[in-house]
């Protein structure tokens, strides 16, 4: 007896009659038909997915089992062990754990911090479950909307030189390969520091945040929240970050070329604090790229997508110190460490480890 083809078809029944072409032609339109549906391209899933396929091929078209597996390329047995698993949700353990995780970073966190956070709690699952959790849970991280702004006017006097570019620079001549643009990393804490503003645009007023960063590892260490984007909260955030950094720190601190960088009280607190300048290029965001990368994720994480009517500016100045607070000591921050690879944890906590003052 002959071993009958993929696409023969079954000897009794409707599709009896078929050639085995028709038949081929038959699954072609169901896999057509599903896939307007909101179906899978067969080529594209996995085993369980060409499983639930096949399922819905066999109603569509009554072909037998035999046509199925193999115009989808999968193995009976295989077809068979997910076919006897089908209904049941194979993430039911860590779905409620993975729920609560996000919940717990506030709706902040996408799946590589949600999985590290499991991870802390010792819950055992891949990075590739936790996604397909939050995909089918509709868990889905704060996202950075876009806006395009410049404040550039000119130059009212001397800019300072550029000083993490010309590391970079400085790196490269000596035979380093080194490829980024600027080199704004720090060895140790208060070593670069990085500030700007940025706006909030509230129920038909604005407020202005400056806060300092440090570059060994992105702390907040002081800010500044005001009615006006002049120098008041910039001085005022800097006058207080030297609280926070090593003692006989002399830091240098890097802005951009706004007026508040450029004005006498701003000059003046730098050499009383001896704090070296360092300004970036004309028009060149991305000269302070942990600047502009701070604010982005202190927006989509605190700020975008909430209801700020009738917020006053006290009630934002604590929502605005409790989301500082909680960024240094509560927020899971990736760090790659030198040997490679990379790490996730809080940035009091990481400082801890390494014995360093917080």
């Amino acid at each position: 007896m002959c071993a009958r083809g993929t696409y023969d078809p079954p000897a009794t029944g409707p599709l009896a009659g078929l050639t085995p072409d028709q038949i081929e032609n038959l699954l072609l339109r169901a896999v057509l038909d599903d896939l307007k549906g909101g179906g899978c391209a067969p080529a594209s899933i996995s085993s369980r997915s060409k499983c639930e396929l096949g399922e819905r091929l066999r109603r569509a078209t009554g072909l037998p089992l035999r046509s199925v597996t193999g115009f989808l390329r999968i193995s009976r047995s295989s077809y068979e062990h997910h076919r006897a698993r089908l209904g049941r949700d194979r993430d039911a353990g860590p779905r409620p754990l993975v729920r609560e995780a996000f919940e717990a970073g506030r709706g902040r966190h996408g799946y590589r911090r949600v999985h590290a956070e499991l991870r802390r709690r010792g819950v055992v699952a891949s990075e590739k479950r936790v996604r397909r959790v939050m995909r089918e849970e509709g868990l889905v991280a704060r996202r950075p909307r876009r806006k395009r702004h410049s404040s550039y006017e000119g130059e009212p006097d001397a800019r300072p030189a550029n000083l993490p570019r010309e590391r970079a620079e400085a790196r490269r001549a000596a035979g380093e390969d080194f490829r980024a643009d600027h080199d704004l990393s720090a060895a140790a804490p208060g070593e670069l520091l990085v500030t700007d503003v940025t706006e909030f645009a509230m129920d038909g007023y604005r407020r202005y945040l400056s806060p300092v960063v440090d570059c060994f590892d992105g702390m907040p260490l002081a800010w500044s929240l005001s009615l006006h984007p002049d120098s008041a909260p910039c001085d005022s955030s800097l006058a207080a970050a030297p609280g926070a950094l090593p003692g006989g720190a002399r830091p240098t601190v890097h802005t951009d070329g706004g007026g508040p960088y450029r004005a006498a009280s701003w000059k003046g607190l730098c050499e009383r604090r001896h704090v070296a300048r360092s300004m970036s290029r004309p028009a060149r965001s991305g000269d302070n790229a942990p600047a502009e990368g701070f604010f982005g994720t202190l927006k989509i994480e605190m700020f975008d997508g909430r209801d700020w009517a009738g917020v006053g500016l006290e009630e934002f100045r604590g929502e605005v110190d409790a989301y500082m607070a909680w960024y240094r000591d509560g927020r899971l921050k990736r760090f790659d460490e030198p040997g490679g690879g990379c790490s996730y944890e809080t940035i009091e906590g990481r400082r801890r480890r390494l014995g360093l003052a917080v």
